[in-house]
């Protein structure tokens, strides 16, 4: 048996009500619309995807509770819950502040914050023409962030579930050049993530544990430096660096179905690159499958012109248990115990096809996957 483990797995949270939804695609609506209507849209395609335990309402502390016990009696340690802050607040939270944290059970497992500060475009279901409206941008501004720090400390990292590594509350950011296009460069983040830390030791806390998603890092404008995501990183002091997805880092290059193994092989490859540029431990990410379609208009031909009109990723539960097997292997190599982390995309990404929740195919088999690596 190996040393312990410790599995994350993304929570994607919009399959309850929320009042911002609700502007835009009438009141009462939530994803599960898109799984619903969901199709084939080719020879051989899976669709729809129906959740074992039907389409519920996770804002509802019950519904959140069997969530919490299938997760923890599975081996998976914690949820990384994406996390929305605009300038005008908070975004899809209820699954978080009324399900998670009024469910009974809510001591079997952890949760940590990934700040999903990326532009909120309307792809439910992206358009026929594929332009997307943008909603909410998720480039701050310096009150704002300071605003959400204050509002993370005492909502979220003063929560005795709160994931904490080494005593510090893990937060991660998912798209580090959006915040440095709110607050005007890389110096600004800096000493804004500067003052953030502050703030949690203020509050009682050795530190904060900061971590990075690693991918689209790119140069504001008019820049000539910072020329790669790891001179970024040393600069802001990140603790750590992970993925959310692995098409993040390898294309999906067969349409409309991709081999599962050729992208695993990708990635496995950038765990190894990842490891030995960055200053910091790379956590790597394990991910399920890929399926967008569902965020496509069901009644237009599926072709392949980007994003949620892509390639599909085949996957099984024993192609899946192998990709964890061979994180855990890779976590193997003179990882201390606090750093051997696996981020695995996703709980329950359902309208992306990348899900760990049981559904009437497969039932609980990859949940199942989870806990035959760690045993």
């Amino acid at each position: 048996m190996s040393e312990k483990i410790t599995v994350a797995a993304y929570y994607f949270p919009n399959y309850h009500f929320d009042e911002r939804n609700a502007l835009t695609h009438g009141t009462g609506w939530n994803e599960w619309k898109l799984m619903r209507e969901a199709r084939p849209r080719f020879p051989g395609h899976h669709q729809p995807k129906i959740p074992l335990w039907g389409y519920e309402n996770e804002a509802d502390p019950a519904v959140m509770a069997r969530k919490i016990d299938a997760a923890a009696d599975h081996g998976v340690d914690a949820f990384i819950f994406d996390w929305y802050y605009y300038n005008d607040g908070t975004f899809l939270e209820a699954a978080l502040n009324d399900g998670f944290a009024k469910a009974p059970n809510r001591n079997r497992i952890r949760y940590g914050l990934m700040w999903a500060n990326h532009n909120w475009v309307d792809i439910h279901p992206m358009p026929a023409d594929c332009e997307s409206a943008l909603l909410y941008p998720g480039a701050v501004t310096r009150e704002t962030f300071d605003r959400m720090c204050r509002y993370v400390i005492e909502r979220h990292f003063r929560d005795p579930a709160y994931w904490l590594i080494d005593g510090k509350p893990y937060f991660s950011i998912y798209e580090i050049f959006r915040l440095a296009e709110g607050l005007g460069g890389w110096g600004a983040v800096a000493e804004a993530l500067e003052k953030f830390r502050g703030m949690v030791r203020a509050a009682g806390f050795p530190d904060l544990h900061l971590n990075a998603v690693i991918w689209g890092v790119r140069l504001l404008p008019g820049e000539k430096t910072l020329e790669n995501p790891t001179e970024i990183v040393r600069l802001l002091k990140f603790d750590s660096v992970t993925s959310y997805v692995w098409i993040h880092h390898a294309p999906l290059k067969q349409f409309p179905v991709s081999e599962y193994d050729e992208i695993f092989q990708e990635n496995r490859e950038y765990w190894q690159r990842t490891a030995m540029e960055y200053p910091v431990p790379y956590y790597p990410n394990v991910t399920m499958g890929w399926d967008s379609s569902p965020r496509t208009v069901q009644s237009i031909p599926y072709v392949n012109v980007g994003y949620p009109m892509m390639p599909t990723m085949n996957t099984t539960p024993e192609k899946f248990r192998r990709a964890l097997e061979c994180a855990r292997r890779f976590l193997d190599d003179g990882r201390r115990a606090a750093d051997r982390i696996i981020t695995i995309n996703a709980w329950n990404e359902w309208t992306e096809g990348s899900y760990l929740e049981p559904d009437l195919e497969n039932g609980f088999s990859y949940l199942e996957a989870i806990r035959a690596m760690k045993a």
